[in-house]
């Protein structure tokens, strides 16, 4: 299969939606259709290597990068708790960031574990934020692999424009009303940041409740067409209760969400193609013009 380039997704959503599932799970499913792929784990419960099915004792070893001093000091030149109201670096060059503190899971499928600044006013200049957004800025110049971002509950990370950059953004849901309340907002911040294409994502879907989606529409003003690109729907899948922590086992399975996870990564990579081929068709125009 041909490479893309420039595939960079966040997945985004209330906590307890789902996210780090489907993260692993499109994650897995992209390297079996050949594509490169780097998992990024910004959650601070830091459940993807577990997801990922990597073995407990190792991924418990994993020291996310907001909890490496000797790196955020090496980059920025100030050490988290010791340099209070020192002058640091607010572009550390972190190109070695994956070679450095990437994880193999197999040969097509990397991971990263970010974590993130767990204190108040987490939005603050400080030398942990200013590595992560560095990071974050730095895997959006990546090329030749999709770069999947597992990002924390809410959308405090969108005010940080952590995301700007990205292609793409899932916005998983399940149909309560405040899953769906942050749905919307993330979507909201997604399109300011001029994402191109905005998934919603809803997770554990029932047909008997498809008209919730409608009467949240209606109660909120909220008009989904202008919100969401597409809306992708997957259903419940009481077998990742045994499964976990390596729920994409799934994938070999026979499953109603496998099928729809399916359809989702078909959507994404057909966006992609189109996405370069345009790219390529308007490079070739610019150069016949000069």
């Amino acid at each position: 299969m041909q490479q893309l380039n420039g595939f960079r997704v966040v997945i985004t959503g209330k906590g307890g939606v789902g996210k780090t599932t489907l993260t692993s799970c499109l994650s897995r499913l992209l390297g079996q259709r050949g594509i490169k792929v780097l998992a990024a784990d910004e959650d601070p419960q830091m459940n993807l290597p577990y997801a990922l099915g990597m073995p407990p004792q190792q991924a418990a070893a994993i020291v996310p990068l907001s909890q490496n001093p000797d790196y955020i000091e090496e980059k920025t030149g100030a050490r988290p708790g010791k340099s209070f109201g020192a002058l640091f670096r607010l572009n550390p060059v972190v190109d070695d960031v994956v070679e450095r503190f990437g994880v193999r899971i197999d040969d097509h499928l990397d991971l990263l574990v970010m974590g993130t600044v767990v204190q108040a006013a987490a939005g603050c200049l400080c030398s942990e934020n200013v590595l992560l957004d560095s990071v974050l800025n730095y895997l959006a110049l990546r090329n030749e692999e999709a770069i999947l971002l597992d990002t924390q509950a809410g959308v405090e990370h969108f005010g940080r424009a952590l995301a700007k950059g990205f292609s793409q953004c899932l916005v998983v849901s399940d149909l309560s009303f405040n899953a769906l309340a942050v749905a919307r907002h993330a979507a909201e911040l997604a399109r300011q940041l001029g994402i191109a294409r905005i998934h919603l994502v809803v997770n554990r879907y029932r047909d008997e409740a498809k008209d919730k989606l409608q009467r949240f529409a209606e109660a909120t003003g909220t008009d989904t067409a202008q919100l969401f690109d597409v809306i992708h729907t997957l259903p419940g899948e009481p077998r990742f209760e045994e499964l976990e922590p390596d729920v994409t086992r799934i994938l070999g399975q026979d499953s109603a969400y496998v099928t729809g996870l399916q359809a989702l990564a078909d959507d994404m990579v057909a966006f992609e193609k189109q996405r370069q081929e345009q790219s390529v068709t308007a490079s070739v125009s610019e150069e016949s013009a000069t």
